[in-house]
């Protein structure tokens, strides 16, 4: 496994075959007994991690060729331009 991969494991592969569920019960338990100053670590981290994996989301948007200029187009769009879609479709 490449540990350098920031995108998300699979639930199967998460340490070995553990549920997301059993691992979010586990921590819960470790957590309760944690001292303040180690729970503050523990949430800074987990904040940190949250802040790669979102990094590496929008790194990944933006890779995207030619779709800022796509969006900036569209917001650019008035819109009046555009059609409500109840107009079209009533049955829906």
């Amino acid at each position: 496994m490449n540990t350098t991969d920031n995108s998300p494991m699979p639930e199967q592969s998460l340490a070995g075959a553990i549920s997301v569920t059993e691992l979010e019960s586990q921590l819960n338990e470790t957590l309760k007994q944690l001292s303040p100053q180690k729970l503050q670590v523990v949430a800074d981290f987990a904040a940190y991690l949250v802040q790669v994996e979102s990094e590496a989301a929008t790194q990944e948007i933006l890779a995207i060729p030619g779709l800022l200029k796509r969006i900036q187009q569209n917001q650019a769009t008035p819109k009046t331009d555009y059609t409500n879609w109840r107009n079209i479709r009533s049955d829906v």
